[in-house]
């Protein structure tokens, strides 16, 4: 018996409907949503593409993501230079960092979601 991936990722809000709302305008991500090439979109899920996935504890003074915050919530996309100028365009504040590249793990940037939660973009290296 082995667990076959994240089936989903609950959290505590303000105001659930707006966040819902800003994660589906500008992140394209939550029930209802589907990434390109996943199939038909329902109401209750957000349909993802296959790939790795990070699962990793951090301690509890790490300053890699806010000392008042539980999670930092990593998104794998494509194209992250054109994602964060999307995003820029729509007054979203990003934030990225040579020292946070690599070839080896690949580029990071940093938003933050309207409550205030971290939400690092990653673009793996290329195959």
């Amino acid at each position: 018996m082995a667990v076959l991936g994240i089936g989903g990722l609950f959290f505590r809000a303000q105001d659930p409907d707006a966040l819902n709302s800003w994660y589906r305008e500008f992140l394209g991500i939550g029930a209802g949503c589907a990434a390109e090439g996943t199939g038909e979109v329902d109401e209750w899920t957000w349909k993802t593409q296959g790939g790795p996935v990070v699962f990793a504890p951090f301690k509890a003074d790490t300053d890699y993501f806010a000392a008042d915050k539980q999670f930092m919530i990593n998104l794998r996309v494509t194209d992250l230079e054109g994602m964060c100028e999307q995003l820029n365009a729509a007054g979203i504040a990003v934030e990225t960092r040579p020292e946070w590249d690599s070839p080896e793990a690949g580029s990071f940037a940093r938003i933050h979601d309207p409550e205030g939660n971290a939400i690092e973009l990653w673009e793996p290296p290329a195959d």
